[in-house]
């Protein structure tokens, strides 16, 4: 909460804030407010003077979103995305109220305006569209509207046939001080510092008003002076002119505006090592090279590496995690550091430095992006061990404890401790500075490996130093906790995470789960990446399903979010488990593991399609427009994607079922256009590239697992 804020009430300016009182400046830090409130919050069931009551606030704005706890923590945004802003706002009797959202990139000097439209029931909404990343803030002013006021008891009456002598007189001496005070403030400059939202333009609306006050005063009957006080003209000219009394305003509400691929993108992982055509032969970057028009191919934006740096020698792991690597056994990625360096070194193995530098340059080229993986973890062999003993955790007898992450052990990795005496705070700058090196080198994304298990305070504080710097860095939180900790995360700074999808499989549960990302609170700063599969997760639906169930999860993790990513084999169906494991055989983790990536039966084509088909339709960029439709078949999920305009209108429909074929009648929501009976509408079928037409609202499909077991419509309305 905003110090000295109190939801509806006028207060002093504060650093983050904008005051009230209609026409006053005030500055801060040098900015130009729009106006300046003074005034106290009462403290509850105590008594106080009556100047202070006649301080606080008329018109009461609370119940403000997007606001993340509060306040506390920012909303999040990308982009060009469109910001819903909703409020509740209110006063005494029956006042007519305006109100409007003043937004800007926080520290600018001017702040750009955007009317609130009442919906209802003291129901307010506004939106915007930040066009820059970086921090942003948003505030809502709310004030008394005397003419709407009115206006409305004027037009009540003029056409129910009552006189209204009475009330043109009033109108004509409301015009003269909406004229006297605009003349006024026109020398002081308002709104000098606001860009406007209204059309007419300030010596235009003044111009305007004056004209019809020597009209009114040359109109020879009450009937032509009333026409004339209901013109929606000259109510334009007056919203822009008129003072705003009892102006209140909320408290600053942040926003933290991302790149667009923070909120859309494709993502792809595989371990370079195994980019071979031999188990005996490592994997380079050279390698990686060859194998980038293929990935672009498929349309993926990222490319992600398990961590690249040198791997521990000591307590090295072998095949399927066995705790004895045998000659050759290349280890685990994760446990990072040896004699040859640390975090800040590509493992020679890989080609080195040179060898990464010539895929960054190679891979932007084929339109994809690198992303790291950034494992605060050591091997018990890396430098710093040897550098820096002051930042682990030592046992009586000189050992140090190897990693857990319960059922999981992880014996050739052990912890540094964040809050060891002599840690503080140089381990937590070392660990900034590893990523500061990586952006140096044309890296700004990380895929972060379980950060739930370090402190929130150093997250919070290091993914703030490191945007404030370059604020197009994106952070991936790969946490698979508690939803708590998961959504604090998030609340904190990373721009994506890791979610529940991947155990998501009925209608039930995919309907309740994307009900929850997209219209609770999280919404406003959770952004779910839709992983199909993991290094370390082998689904259980995946390891029988066949080809059916990859093509199911597929389309799924595409169309649902703006989001996904897969693992290098899944588009091969790789599923072979350790016996009742969610986990991989012959994990890729601790084996180079070679691919044919043209084996029959893969789903290349498929993926590459999905894509597309994400690209070609902005309504498959987000999570946050999904709306879900009963079916007559509880194996299919059916659900609409659209924009705000409705220009891209999107259905899909898809079998759960990877073993039989399934039917289903469906209707297509027709309400969400306006049509005559029967609806008539141009659809292809996407996957299929079908052209054909849907009549009324009532259709059937069959989904044949052997086939595509989904459907992806583009609907096109005609109308008459």
């Amino acid at each position: 909460m905003t110090e000295g804020y109190t939801e509806g009430r006028p207060r002093k300016p504060s650093e983050n804030t904008l005051g009230l009182i209609s026409g006053k400046k005030s500055s801060t830090n040098g900015a130009v407010f729009p106006s300046e409130a003074v005034g106290a919050d009462p403290l509850p069931g105590k008594a106080y003077p009556v100047e202070m009551a006649l301080d606080q606030a008329r018109v009461v704005i609370d119940q403000i979103s997007p606001r993340v706890d509060g306040g506390r923590y920012p909303a999040k945004a990308v982009v060009g995305q469109t910001l819903k802003v909703h409020a509740r706002i209110f006063t005494d009797g029956h006042n007519r109220l305006a109100a409007q959202v003043l937004w800007r990139v926080r520290g600018a000097d001017r702040w750009h305006s955007s009317p609130l439209s009442l919906l209802g029931n003291d129901h307010w909404a506004a939106q915007f569209t930040p066009a820059k990343t970086g921090p942003h803030e948003f505030v809502i002013e709310a004030w008394l509207d005397r003419w709407q006021s009115y206006h409305h008891e004027l037009q009540q009456k003029f056409y129910a046939n009552i006189p209204v002598g009475l009330e043109v007189e009033e109108g004509l001496i409301l015009l003269k001080e909406v004229h006297s005070y605009a003349q006024d403030t026109k020398r002081r400059s308002p709104t000098a510092n606001v860009i406007s939202h209204r059309v007419m333009a300030h010596n235009h609306a003044l111009q305007y008003l004056s004209d019809c006050l020597e009209q009114l005063q040359r109109d020879e009957s009450i009937e032509q002076q009333a026409q004339r006080l209901l013109d929606p003209a000259l109510a334009e000219a007056v919203e822009v002119l008129e003072p705003r009394p009892f102006l209140t305003c909320s408290a600053s509400v942040l926003v933290d505006v991302e790149r667009t691929a923070a909120g859309y993108s494709a993502w792809y992982e595989l371990f370079p090592r195994s980019i071979t055509d031999s188990v005996d032969r490592h994997g380079t970057f050279d390698d990686v090279i060859k194998r980038l028009p293929a990935i672009q191919a498929m349309g993926f934006d990222v490319l992600y590496f398990p961590p690249i740096h040198p791997i521990g020698e000591r307590n090295r792991k072998g095949r399927n995690n066995t705790l004895t690597a045998e000659p050759g056994d290349p280890g685990s990625p994760y446990a990072i550091g040896s004699a040859e360096g640390g975090h800040d070194t590509v493992y020679s193995a890989l080609g080195g430095l040179e060898s990464f530098r010539r895929l960054r340059v190679a891979a932007a080229e084929h339109g994809l992006e690198l992303a790291l993986d950034f494992a605060i973890q050591c091997a018990p062999d890396h430098p710093w061990l040897k550098e820096h003993p002051e930042w682990f955790n030592w046992r009586p007898d000189g050992s140090i404890r190897y990693a857990e992450n319960p059922p999981k052990k992880y014996q050739d990795i052990v912890n540094v401790e964040f809050y060891a005496p002599k840690a503080m705070p140089d381990l937590w700058l070392a660990w900034r500075d590893i990523i500061l090196y990586w952006i140096s080198e044309g890296v700004k994304i990380f895929r972060v490996d379980n950060p739930h298990t370090k402190p929130l305070p150093f997250w919070q504080w290091l993914i703030a130093d490191v945007r404030e710097r370059h604020p197009d860095t994106i952070f991936l939180s790969e946490a698979f906790t508690r939803p708590a900790m998961m959504y604090a995360l998030a609340k904190i700074g990373f721009s994506q995470s890791y979610t529940y999808f991947i155990w998501r499989n009925s209608r039930q549960e995919l309907t309740d789960y994307l009900n929850e990302l997209s219209t609770s609170e999280v919404k406003d700063y959770f952004r779910p990446n839709f992983f199909v599969n993991t290094p370390d997760i082998n689904p259980i639906f995946l390891q029988t399903s066949g080809r059916a169930g990859f093509l199911i999860r597929a389309a799924a993790a595409a169309t649902l979010s703006g989001l996904w990513g897969v693992y290098s084999g899944f588009e091969l169906c790789e599923s072979e488990p350790l016996p009742g494991r969610e986990e991989y055989l012959n994990s890729e983790k601790y084996e180079i593991r070679p691919r044919d990536f043209n084996a029959p039966g893969n789903i290349v084509a498929e993926i590459s399609r999905l894509n597309a088909i994400r690209k070609q339709n902005p309504a498959l960029h987000t999570h946050l427009n999904v709306q879900f439709y009963p079916t007559s078949n509880d194996q299919v999920l059916y659900f609409s994607k659209a924009t705000p305009d409705r220009k891209n209108f999107v259905l899909v429909a898809i079998s759960l079922d990877p073993h039989h074929g399934q039917d289903a009648y469906f209707e297509v929501p027709v309400d969400q256009f306006d049509l005559g009976a029967p609806a008539l509408f141009d659809v292809t079928e996407l996957m299929r590239d079908q052209h054909f037409q849907w009549r009324g609202e009532r259709q059937h499909w069959y989904f044949n697992p052997h086939e595509i077991p989904f459907a992806i419509w583009r609907l096109q309305p005609r109308r008459a």
